[in-house]
């Protein structure tokens, strides 16, 4: 089971219900044969200190194979301290381990206005996270939307129904080299067909 933690980019604010990135990933691996679900855990609005919290219960209701840690964009848009995120983050992904998944981490970039010295250190916190645990990265959510304004929706923030097949093209080659040893039956049965 593939549990998705992350805040409104995840949770799909503003987007028809079922047509979020992570309800298209759901899609997708029942298409591509694979056989375990995809819960979506994600707030609007969530920091991740509230992640923080909210973690320790899902991952017990859950019990997932794979965490996808989709936080932080929110502290970084209220200006937060970027040691406090970061901490967060780091005890969320020990946490995760600990219960045995493995966690594929995204990450996202505060807008220039917030000035080069703090998004700076909030863009290379994913990374420093990413190599001190040795996870797979996405570096940056939006990075195929968020220059171009007929993707995002009228608040200037949330990518719209549009972009949701970017953002799961964006996730899928780190996630993707996660799931191999997790191949579906129906998957396993075609392989084995074509032989």
């Amino acid at each position: 089971m593939i549990l998705v933690f992350g805040d409104s980019l995840s949770a799909g604010y503003g987007v028809p219900l079922g047509h979020g990135w992570v309800s298209l990933l759901a899609q997708r691996m029942a298409q591509e044969g694979y056989d375990f679900s995809v819960v979506n855990a994600s707030v609007s609005g969530e920091t991740t200190a509230g992640g923080l919290a909210r973690l320790p219960r899902a991952l017990a209701l859950h019990h997932p194979q794979i965490v996808i840690l989709e936080l932080g964009a929110n502290d970084g848009l209220r200006g937060l301290p970027v040691a406090r995120a970061k901490a967060n983050l780091d005890r969320m992904i020990g946490l995760a381990q600990a219960a045995g998944a493995r966690v594929l981490l995204i990450g996202m970039r505060m807008p220039p206005n917030y000035g080069p010295r703090y998004t700076s250190a909030f863009y290379m916190m994913y990374s420093a996270l990413a190599q001190a645990h040795d996870l797979r990265l996405v570096p940056f959510l939006m990075s195929a939307v968020a220059l171009h304004p007929e993707l995002i929706q009228a608040d200037g923030l949330h990518p719209n129904e549009r972009a949701q097949p970017l953002l799961l093209n964006t996730v899928w080659p780190e996630l993707a080299p996660m799931l191999g040893p997790m191949l579906g039956t129906a998957q396993r049965q075609r392989r084995q067909g074509q032989r």
